[in-house]
């Protein structure tokens, strides 16, 4: 089958934008006067530890946490408030860490959903609809299952139906939170390897929460490095993973070296830092 016929955005043109951005939940600020930006065809990893305020940034940059929140956030030169729930939905995808899937639907039925900003009130799905869900079944690598109930599924496998009805949505930007937490080593290659793939070849701009820092220096091409709701460094990941900066945010020493072969970043955690 086909893929879908897209109109990717250029390479390089500026999706989304965060300027001064701050987020204040009862009596814990969250966010602290944060700077973003995202282009088409960039993957970009956001990295910090545990509360660091990832998950926070990435529902406020999606328009899904608008509560407490201060600064200013443009969508492809828009501010993100002018537009309605569906016009977001249609422009962004999100795949949160976990979401309940117990519900007796199959695997079509969940990535069906992702069609529904492109549907008028009422309206079933069409052949189109039909194929775009297909395209991203095989994507996510989910169609082997696409009747079985969602229920059923392992942990890891409903993770890539999520990434599958996001693709459904045939967004301009994708915000996945903590990706590959669930995947086993050969998954979360491939969903990496996908998602560069998508921003690189389709024009989408994808910003992933990643956990592991060796996965992340791999696939991304910049690093958005957050700690206590501030952007401590920004750029390329050789340019953001050095050795005191990761003893500073994280509190382990890590050795830092180039791959011969591939020229990857190796991280290797040595020892918690004196």
């Amino acid at each position: 089958m086909d893929e879908p016929q897209r109109q990717p955005h250029v390479g390089g043109d500026r999706l989304l934008q965060a300027e001064g951005v701050s987020c204040r939940l009862e009596d814990a600020e969250i966010l602290r006067q944060v700077n973003f930006h995202l282009a088409a065809g960039e993957l970009v990893g956001l990295v910090g530890p545990n509360g660091a305020g990832k998950s926070t940034l990435l529902k406020v940059l999606g328009g899904l946490l608008t509560t407490g929140v201060q600064g200013r956030i443009a969508l492809l030169g828009r501010s993100l408030s002018a537009y309605s729930p569906r016009e977001v939905a249609r422009l962004i995808a999100h795949v949160p860490q976990a979401t309940a899937l117990d519900f007796p639907f199959t695997v079509r039925d969940i990535v069906l959903m992702g069609r529904s900003p492109h549907l008028g009130r009422f309206q079933l799905e069409g052949p189109r609809d039909r194929m775009i869900a297909e395209w991203a079944m095989r994507t996510a690598d989910v169609l082997p299952f696409v009747g079985r109930l969602v229920s059923t599924l392992s942990g890891g496998e409903r993770q890539r139906v999520l990434i599958a009805r996001a693709l459904a949505q045939e967004p301009a930007i994708l915000l996945l939170d903590e990706p590959t937490s669930n995947l086993d080593i050969k998954h979360q290659l491939a969903l990496l390897e996908m998602v560069r793939s998508l921003a690189h070849r389709d024009g989408l701009g994808v910003v992933a929460a990643i956990h592991d820092l060796p996965l992340a220096a791999r696939f991304c091409d910049r690093i958005v490095l957050i700690t206590q709701g501030r952007v401590v460094a920004a750029g390329q990941p050789d340019q953001v993973f050095t050795p005191a900066r990761l003893a500073q945010v994280f509190g382990v020493e890590v050795s830092v070296e180039r791959e011969p072969a591939t020229g990857h970043l190796r991280l290797y955690p040595l020892r918690p830092a004196s």
